[in-house]
């Protein structure tokens, strides 16, 4: 019997919606996941007429990880040297280092909505969204440590940056898992939605981010990772950057222009 695709895309008016699709195997990533998420990723990138990608899943987990006993991409052979290891999650480990950097470079909002567990590559994955939604029923985990190793591909190096070394020990070193209301706290999640309204909540926070500007979510988007990499006064040219090309935009000018007159417009109706 065929198996189902590992991944399901479809369009939802300006939102893109990318679905794990393997809910009896915990929706664990392969080879085919990767590969079909990179090309709806593409397509995402360019198509003007798409505004947000969402990436969801349905079942008792978001995400389990990646399956390992899944070796389309890659022969199943133990390495023989560290430099090997670097350069297999380098290179390939499904492709995902090159996959999650063009996320991150992609001037458009990738959402992700957990509505159960989200561990390991999943998570590693999520880390390169720019919006992380949870159901109350949602939890995280790294479970690479009962291994004796590293979640390597985003587990330290994004998880690090998005809520500092305090609760990177906590999900690393400790090895513990955190409830959604926990990863609120963390500031690992955006929000925490009720289980019942989950779906709806979601594509309303997507249609919201639709409805933006977006030009300045583009730019937004560089600006804040270029402004966490640098000291005040260098982000501060950050912004004086960004902005010297945003408020030359003909849109930006007469919407000023449109405002200005109807504050005036008030202004003379009240006396």
């Amino acid at each position: 019997m065929t198996e189902n695709p590992h991944l399901l895309v479809e369009q939802h008016g300006a939102i893109l919606i990318a679905t794990l699709n393997r809910p009896e195997k915990l929706n664990a990533i392969t080879s085919q996941t990767m590969q079909l998420f990179e090309s709806a990723l593409h397509h995402f990138r360019d198509t003007s007429e798409l505004k947000v990608m969402l990436i969801r899943a349905t079942g008792r987990y978001f995400c389990s990880g990646v399956d390992m006993r899944d070796n389309s991409d890659e022969p199943p052979t133990v390495a023989k040297s560290g430099v090997e290891v670097r350069e297999r999650h380098r290179l390939k480990t499904l492709g995902m280092h090159r996959i999650y950097d063009e996320m991150e470079h992609i001037e458009k909002p990738i959402v992700v909505a957990h509505q159960a567990a989200c561990v390991g590559g999943g998570l590693e994955m999520s880390l390169s969204c720019d919006f992380r939604l949870a159901a109350q029923s949602a939890s995280y985990a790294f479970p690479e440590g009962k291994f004796g190793v590293l979640p390597a591909s985003n587990g330290v190096s994004r998880l690090t940056r998005i809520v500092g070394p305090h609760w990177a020990r906590y999900l690393i070193m400790a090895n513990l898992p955190a409830s959604a209301e926990r990863a609120l706290t963390m500031g690992l999640v955006h929000e925490v939605y009720p289980d019942e309204t989950f779906e709806n909540d979601v594509l309303a926070f997507c249609q919201h981010l639709a409805n933006q500007h977006a030009e300045q979510m583009g730019t937004a988007k560089i600006a804040i990772e270029m402004a966490h990499e640098l000291g005040r006064d260098q982000a501060r040219h950050v912004e004086r950057m960004a902005n010297s090309v945003l408020m030359l935009n003909p849109q930006y000018l007469a919407g000023v222009e449109k405002y200005v007159a109807s504050i005036g417009k008030k202004k003379n109706n009240d006396e």
